[in-house]
């Protein structure tokens, strides 16, 4: 502490953005500064232990950074993305932060192709959006895909015609025409394109009829399952229409409204968007409010951190209450949006209804959810106290990782990594691990490989300041094992010196867990606890992750051979085979005079593929 109070007296009187770190060189705060040597002054005086955030913050001060700007709208702007890319501690911080989709039609390349994406870059393609529903655009792009069979590859098919490419499984099961072959027309390929185009554009197109046409004779058929899945295709192309936006800066009556509502540690915030005087979507964001941060606090680091990355910003924000620094945001919220943002907090009037609307919608959500959200909430939070106390933590566990290893007999060896913040699966930052430098069945080296894998690109980004899920380190690491697996673990976090928390899971001879491994001593577990609950539910969660990976390889790897270990069916063969009968299913059930029927076999081949998939011998 002396020597950062010594480096207090050398800070600039200038705007900027200053870092608060742990030990662990985690940052754990940023905030922006009028005068970056009166601001970060104040946390080690009076203003330190003004709140138990403030306190509990400033008691894990280990280091601090600055950076100087030239003027407070951009220390605003670095302020946000260095809470959006490190995602710290004390700061407040959005559950769910994320973009509405749009679907882009890559224009800008030849044989184009049709995508989901969150961002709108100035790449010469065409973007049609933003949609507040996403399972709307994922059934809609699925639908382009089944009437018109373009390309999902990012092969460059620029000079295709002279250097061709082999083409995959869904040229082949008919999905796609196959453009990386250099033997299809430019002008069929978009032909198709344009159709998708004059959908997105607008109401006149042929794509609804088509389908309208292929409903009705499913309909006819009787075969009624495949005419409701066209209905429910037609349904999501219709709601695409009617929530179409054209993201023009320029057009009128466009408005956010936000309000919130609070519940216990949680604040819902709700955001309604209006288009030319529409209603065309609605969310909701969770916020962390551990620490009863107060409305201005709330609604200034919402807007800050919703609209850090939104690729539209309407030219009004009406706002349930005054936040802080508003002229600040109106400055940043225009120069990011090119033309005058408003940022309004209505007194009476329309403008107060609408919010009062929003509200209601935030009050009616949170109660709806309310009592189940407390509760797993409180459940939670008792249960990481538990283990707490149970192994004599330092500090309660927010975030924990849980590693498992699956094989059979040591064939295709793979890890898992889980993790749960506050006692909820945060699948995001899940991450898997194909084992590369152990053969055979040794737990104890693959774990040793997944945490130095893990670790060593945490720290590597740490260094260089890039942020992911990997610079987060855990407050606890749960081993499956007992004292071998959490000694690998240590010895690998010893070489990369790192001090952190690791537990190993002891399970019994009936394969549940009896007891926690930590610091060599083993901690028996009530199995009515809570503290049992969560750590059986963030095992299992580990264990299945760990399995449905080594499946999916597993079946992968059966796939790919299930042709390619056939005696006298090479790549050519292959190829015919998959394009006649479209699946291996179909192979596989085929008799001999089908086999024969297709192009390139023999009854030599044909017959090997026969017993192969009948039990024989003679197609080994």
């Amino acid at each position: 502490m002396l020597d950062l109070r010594e480096r207090l007296d050398k800070l600039p009187d200038k705007p900027g953005v200053y870092i608060m770190k742990n030990e662990l060189d985690e940052i754990i705060y940023v905030g922006k500064a009028k005068s970056l040597r009166k601001r970060v002054r104040q946390y080690f005086g009076s203003y330190g232990k003004s709140s138990k955030k403030v306190a509990s913050m400033v008691s894990k001060i280990h280091d601090f950074e600055y950076i100087i700007v030239e003027n407070e709208v951009e220390s605003l702007v670095l302020e946000s993305n260095l809470i959006k890319d490190n995602l710290p501690k004390y700061n407040i911080l959005l559950r769910d932060d994320k973009q509405y989709p749009y679907i882009k039609v890559k224009v800008n390349e030849r044989f184009p192709r049709v995508m989901k994406t969150r961002r709108v870059a100035k790449d010469g393609a065409k973007y049609f959006g933003p949609y507040p529903d996403v399972f709307a655009v994922n059934g809609s792009i699925e639908t382009f895909e089944r009437i018109y069979p373009l390309r999902t590859c990012n092969l460059n098919l620029e000079n295709v015609e002279e250097k061709p490419f082999r083409p995959c499984l869904n040229y082949y099961i008919g999905k796609c025409l196959g453009p990386c072959t250099g033997e299809v027309k430019d002008e069929d390929y978009n032909l198709m394109v344009e159709e998708v185009l004059s959908f997105l554009y607008s109401s006149n197109s042929k794509l609804v009829d088509k389908l309208h046409e292929k409903m009705m004779d499913y309909s006819r058929n009787l075969d009624y399952e495949n005419a409701a899945d066209i209905r429910d295709r037609i349904k999501n192309l219709e709601y695409l229409k009617e929530r179409q936006l054209i993201s023009d800066p320029e057009a009128n009556d466009d408005k956010d409204i936000i309000a919130l509502a609070k519940g216990i540690d949680e604040v819902l915030i709700q955001i309604f968007f209006f288009r030319n005087g529409k209603i065309i979507g609605r969310e909701h964001y969770m916020i962390r409010d551990y620490y009863n941060d107060s409305y201005e606090e709330i609604f200034s680091s919402f807007v800050k951190q919703f609209y850090i990355g939104a690729s539209y910003i309407p030219k009004e924000i009406i706002i349930e209450e005054k936040p802080l620094d508003l002229k600040l945001l109106e400055d940043w919220l225009t120069e990011k949006r090119g033309n005058k943002v408003n940022i309004v907090v209505p007194i009476k009037g329309n403008k107060k209804e609408l919010v009062k609307m929003v509200k209601r919608n935030a009050l009616d959500m949170i109660e709806k959810y309310g009592d189940k959200f407390k509760k797993r909430a409180e459940t939670n939070k008792k249960a990481l106290e538990d283990i707490r106390d149970l192994l004599g933590l330092k500090e309660t566990p927010r975030r924990i990782e849980a590693y498992d290893i699956s094989n059979i007999s040591g064939v295709e060896s793979v890890g898992s990594m889980v993790v749960f913040e506050d006692g909820d699966s945060k699948k995001s930052d899940y991450r898997k691990f194909r084992i590369k430098s152990v053969v055979g069945p040794d737990d104890y080296s693959s774990l040793k490989e997944v945490i130095e894998r893990r670790f060593t690109r945490g720290v590597e980004e740490k260094k260089t300041s890039k942020s992911s899920s990997f610079s987060n380190f855990p407050d606890l690491i749960m081993m499956d094992g007992g004292k071998g697996q959490v000694n690998a673990a240590k010895e690998i976090l010893g070489k990369l010196k790192l001090n952190l928390e690791i537990c190993g899971l002891v399970k019994d001879d009936f394969h549940k867990t009896r007891g926690i491994i930590y610091n060599n001593e083993e901690f028996k577990i009530d199995l009515n606890s809570r503290a049992y609950k969560m750590i059986y539910k963030i095992q299992e969660e580990a264990h299945r992750f760990a399995i449905n990976y080594h499946r999916n390889l597993r079946s992968k790897t059966m796939f790919k051979s299930e042709l390619d270990d056939i005696k006298l069916i090479g790549p050519k063969r292959k190829e015919n085979l998959l394009k006649h009968f479209k699946s291996i299913d179909k192979i596989k059930n085929a008799s001999l005079e089908e086999l024969m029927e297709v192009e390139s076999m023999n009854e030599a081949s044909a017959n090997s593929i026969y017993q192969h998939f009948r039990g024989g011998n003679n197609g080994r």
